[in-house]
């Protein structure tokens, strides 16, 4: 497709440095159309704002028309299809996520995966880019979103010249079976770093809430060992430095071996 309409958008926030890296290298190929949260909705998965109105507001300085939503991730992806973009978008892009989005229990509580799947859910052609980071870079970006040193500076551009292509290849496909293209990059990522297909890892995250008094808990993550699986794990193909591609195939669900396999 030669010059596709693209819909960007993303969990942590309008004005972080990874989504305005990764619409400048979309717009080189398309039309790109900004509609992201205002403020970060990491965690969020799938929610939709059933029972309040959500303000939209226009921004500028942004790589094509942009909007700052106060809602979330999927929120923003049917408001822009349904209002505010002047066709159909040709591709829904959600990131690049300050974190990665690997391993079943993440993908399914993430906002950017789910950004990603209501434009599946759509029948659009939809993928989401997440960014592993050690430890110290991530809570550095989750509170400095904008604050990139030389080698993430030159990791993102990396990050963000492989999406385009990939972006290029999906853009306009149609996409019946509701799938979404799932990409996890290590860190550093660099233009000739391996790309793997992988599965995601299966882990139990077992209790996420640690107790600091009595009826009061406070979220915190450790991840645990992964359990057996047949085939590369998004989360061991993140280990060994290759970017990870995983298929999200939601049409699956609706197949008559699922439906026999869980009567």
């Amino acid at each position: 497709m030669s010059h596709p309409t693209i819909l960007i958008t993303n969990d942590d926030g309008l004005d972080t440095a990874f989504l305005r890296h990764l619409a400048a290298a979309l717009a080189e190929i398309g039309r790109v159309y900004t509609v992201a949260p205002a403020t970060e909705q990491s965690w969020t998965g799938k929610a939709m704002s059933r029972h309040r109105e959500v303000a939209v507001r226009p921004v500028e300085g942004h790589a094509g028309p942009a909007w700052a939503v106060e809602g979330t991730p999927a929120d923003c992806v049917n408001i822009a299809v349904g209002h505010l973009l002047p066709r159909r978008p040709d591709l829904v892009v959600a990131g690049i996520n300050i974190g990665f989005n690997a391993g079943l229990p993440l993908i399914l509580s993430s906002g950017t995966v789910a950004a990603a799947l209501e434009g599946a859910l759509l029948g659009l052609p939809a993928l989401a880019l997440s960014q592993h980071l050690p430890p110290g870079t991530f809570k550095s970006l989750k509170s400095k979103p904008g604050a990139l040193d030389g080698e993430m500076q030159k990791s993102l551009a990396a990050a963000a010249a492989f999406a385009t292509r990939l972006a290029r290849t999906l853009a306009g496909r149609g996409n019946p079976r509701n799938v979404v293209h799932n990409v996890n990059f290590p860190f550093p990522v660099h233009p000739e770093t391996p790309c793997k297909k992988t599965v995601p890892a299966r882990f139990n995250l077992g209790s996420l809430y640690r107790r600091s008094s009595h009826n009061r808990f406070h979220f915190r993550l450790n991840l645990p060992e992964e359990g057996p699986r047949e085939g590369l794990s998004d989360m061991d193909c993140l280990r060994k430095g290759w970017i990870s591609h995983g298929l999200l195939d939601f049409g699956a669900l609706g197949s008559p071996g699922f439906l026999h396999e869980t009567d």
